[in-house]
């Protein structure tokens, strides 16, 4: 299984240096390249460094984890999560967007990812969701945190494959947690599996299983 998940690594690594570019070149169109800044400390929170505080962290700095679980698509099966009907899942095949757009087609699309070893991605993704609708400055700092601690920290066996310059976005942008902290970040993953994971997906016999399945069966002579 080891030697699976960094073949599938590396296949996405080839297709990370465009979705960077992409994401660069959104920012170049907002106006809003971000300026060149020392990678800082982030007070221990981004653990990129070796600050001796994060081996001291106590259980009261500890964050209720169930608060950012995605359980509802995070299911063994896509028969768990709302079942879509044939054009529903057809229309998954016209787009990513489409597909991202529909909570089965998430699931089912999760459940895939999960056999590639990169189901990280859209639990990522989701967390990012899930964080946008937050209002309260004391939730959010704790979800970013959190966030931060499963999806990007070195350390965490979730960690999802970002470049340097979206590291660098967060490091910075963990200074003053908000609810768009890993905007950037978000953008990256969900180009990555648009243009890596999602096309086999749409090829794959999962994908045919599933719209076989729902497919009405012929009428009785």
């Amino acid at each position: 299984m080891g030697s699976e998940r960094a073949e599938m690594r590396k296949r996405q690594m080839q297709v990370h240096q465009e979705a960077a570019a992409s994401v660069l070149q959104a920012h170049h169109k907002m106006g809003n390249t971000p300026t060149n800044a020392s990678n800082a400390c982030c007070f221990c929170w981004c653990c990129c460094c070796s600050c001796s505080c994060l081996t001291v962290r106590g259980e009261e700095e500890t964050i209720q984890r169930s608060t950012f679980e995605q359980q509802p698509e995070g299911n063994s099966n896509c028969e768990e999560s709302p079942k879509p009907t044939v054009d529903d899942a057809r229309s998954w095949a016209v787009s990513f967007e489409k597909l991202m757009k529909s909570a089965a087609g998430r699931s089912c699309f999760r459940q895939f990812l999960r056999t590639e070893f990169s189901e990280e991605n859209m639990m990522f993704w989701l967390a990012c969701e899930e964080l946008k609708k937050e209002t309260n400055k004391t939730i959010v700092e704790e979800k970013v945190r959190q966030i931060y601690e499963d999806f990007i920290s070195i350390l965490s066996p979730k960690e999802v494959s970002l470049d340097s310059r979206v590291r660098e976005v967060i490091n910075r942008n963990m200074l003053e947690p908000t609810s768009c902290t890993f905007d950037d970040a978000q953008q990256q993953i969900y180009t990555l599996m648009q243009r890596d994971s999602y096309p086999r997906y749409i090829n794959s016999s999962a994908y045919t299983d599933l719209l076989n399945s729902l497919e009405e069966p012929p009428p009785e002579p």
